[in-house]
């Protein structure tokens, strides 16, 4: 009995090693694997298996309550994962992920729809495995074949995004009844890979079968998230309803949030229409993006009764970069020294005192206000990374900290406007001594180019840059358009220059790619929207990419830092550590504010408030 007892237990051994290879779990001993219930980027994990709550949240939060928010131009589709259409503000709120991000770590994600995730410490694959609970609206369970359907319909004909996004992706296979592994290509490592899978928007593929999911559509699409859509008008406004019975409605990840029993996001035409109907009590939380509306815009009785509340929320997340952007890809900016003489007629000391009531500092870095902000020179192993590239770098890069050109505030910017003649002298452009026009000493071409607006807001500072610019005989034409078209030129680089921004991660990775990477460059739709093609930056980022700790991805992102701004692709704008809200004082919100910034979905509807808010808006009428 006992020898055939050791024989079984040797069969099952060697069956259920057998099966693991099959799965793809045998390549490596168990000291090489990771299991649990979420993954960091680097290091460990701020919450345990069996943590309740995030700690930015109220858990004991009430439910209820209506809100609307705003929203501008309009939308003709709730298909928000192709180019074609423009997609409703919101509509990712009737989705689940795998997995859930923290705001309060660099980069961290906790099982949602898998409930819990396998993988190698190389992690050159991971298995998830989903959580038996989880639920379409339709009650069907969530699969490892809708998974599956999920990834390749979005690399196969989603928008080109997902594609470079997903590039290093080799495989997707079911191995097992509710387990799906994603096989990573091998030669280059990407630590990042797995956490970016997590991020994977899961769809319904029954749902889908007999749609063409590569055209819009107005039919409100099956979810599997906290709400689904209500009711909507096109281009007008569109109500999404908390779901009662939502599968995921005492998940650890989500308790504390989704408060509002409906979400209508209103359309307006532009953001001043907009403001003017938040003040008249049209729609009840705003995020103010305007240093002007913060300062002067407020003012009236609603804010000084307390009816409308105006609060800076501190922060500790990058602020990244916003600028002018020039497009690489006209002939006119190919000469960086074209694009740097630029910057010297933009007067941001002006401006700041002028227009933003003293409110912003200037950005130095794509970075900015994080650790990964490279700053002074290079030095340590920061330097040893640049000093690989020596040869193809600019030799300001180790000898002169980056620094943006200076006035006094005055608007006499005659000495930087001096420098910016002396760059474009040579660089080739002459100034007509007679008609004060700048031409190339070659082709006789006035300089002239136009910067693409959608907001009329930066019509403000993109005038005085206009003006400054003409003092040195170019002709700078300033167009506004709607967001329709706005939208379908930078997708496609139809512009010369754009006001444009791109937000960063505590843990910069694979996006990096798509923002400033040579094959990205020529992609429509892809966010490399300056059209940079760079070997160097090229290089760095992938050892950013494979950056085995955080002290080895800070390293690599300063050095990139460094470079893209040794470039000059856009002419740096500012930045505030903080976000600016004003709302109408029906809300009550946690105590504590991440260093991701304010995190909305999780305030609520606080009832009392609501009610004398009503009351005090609707006063009874006397008898």
């Amino acid at each position: 009995m006992r020898h055939r007892n050791a024989a079984a237990v040797f069969l099952i051994a060697t069956l259920w090693m057998m099966a693991g290879v099959v799965a793809g779990l045998g390549a490596a001993s168990a000291a090489d694997m990771y299991r649990g219930h979420g993954i960091a980027m680097h290091g460990d994990l701020k919450y345990p298996a069996d943590f309740k709550n995030f700690d930015y949240v109220n858990p004991n939060a009430p439910k209820g309550g209506d809100v609307k928010l705003s929203a501008i131009g309009g939308f003709d589709s709730f298909n928000n994962f192709i180019v074609k259409g423009r997609s409703a503000s919101g509509i990712g709120l009737i989705y689940d992920t795998l997995m859930v991000s923290s705001a309060d770590e660099p980069f961290s994600m906790y099982g949602l729809i898998a409930k819990s995730v396998e993988m190698p410490t190389d992690r050159s694959w991971i298995t998830f495995h989903l959580n038996p609970d989880a639920r379409w609206h339709d009650g069907k369970p969530i699969s490892v074949e809708d998974v599956i359907w999920t990834f390749e319909t979005l690399v196969a004909k989603g928008a080109p995004f997902y594609r470079f996004y997903y590039g290093n992706v080799a495989k997707v296979e079911k191995v097992g009844t509710r387990s799906v592994k994603f096989s990573f290509k091998p030669g280059k490592v990407n630590r990042e890979l797995p956490l970016i899978i997590g991020q994977l928007s899961v769809l319904p593929k029954h749902y889908w079968k007999d749609r063409d999911f590569t055209k819009t559509t107005l039919e409100p699409p099956l979810g599997n998230g906290a709400y689904r859509v209500k009711s909507f008008e096109a281009n007008r406004a569109v109500e999404y309803e908390r779901v009662k019975d939502y599968w995921a409605a005492r998940h650890p990840t989500h308790i504390g949030q989704y408060n509002f029993d409906t979400l209508r996001y209103e359309y307006y035409r532009d953001t001043t229409v907009a403001l003017e109907a938040f003040k008249a009590g049209s729609y009840d939380f705003r995020r103010e993006s305007s240093s002007k509306n913060w300062a002067t815009a407020y003012d009236t009785s609603a804010v000084r009764d307390g009816m409308i509340q105006k609060v800076q929320l501190d922060h500790n997340r990058s602020t990244g970069m916003q600028g002018f952007a020039y497009n690489l890809r006209r002939d006119l900016f190919k000469d960086p020294r074209v694009r740097r003489a630029l910057d010297y007629a933009f007067d941001f000391e002006w401006s700041n005192k002028t227009l933003f009531y003293g409110q912003y500092s200037r950005t130095g870095s794509y970075f900015e206000n994080s650790e990964l902000a490279s700053t002074g020179l290079p030095k340590g192993d920061e330097l040893a990374v640049l000093q690989e590239y020596q040869d193809r770098l600019p030799p300001d890069v180790f000898s002169k900290a980056y620094s943006n050109p200076k006035s006094d505030g005055s608007g006499n910017i005659r000495a930087n406007l001096r420098i910016a003649n002396k760059i474009l002298r040579e660089a080739g452009w002459r100034v007509d001594p007679k008609t004060r026009i700048l031409t190339h000493e070659k082709t006789k071409k006035q300089m002239s180019f136009e910067v693409l607006l959608v907001s009329p807001l930066f019509e403000r500072i993109a005038l005085p840059f206009k003006k400054n610019l003409k003092r040195l005989g170019i002709d700078l034409r300033v167009r506004t358009v709607d967001t329709a078209q706005y939208q379908q030129r930078v997708q496609n680089f139809d512009f010369d220059m754009i006001v444009m921004s791109w937000g960063q991660s505590d843990s910069p990775g694979n996006e990096q790619r798509d923002f400033w990477g040579t094959t990205a460059a020529d992609r429509v739709g892809s966010r490399n929207y300056a059209g940079l093609k760079n070997a160097v930056a090229d290089d760095i980022i992938e050892k950013l990419i494979a950056a085995p700790d955080r002290k080895s991805l800070v390293t690599y992102t300063r050095a990139l830092d460094r470079v893209l701004l040794s470039q000059h692709i856009v002419i740096p704008h500012w930045h505030i550590p903080y976000d600016r809200v004003v709302h109408w004082n029906k809300f009550g919100r946690p105590a504590v504010t991440p260093k991701s910034g304010v995190q909305f979905m999780s305030w609520w509807v606080d009832r009392a408030k609501a009610d004398g808010l009503q009351r005090r808006k609707s006063p009874p009428k006397a008898k």
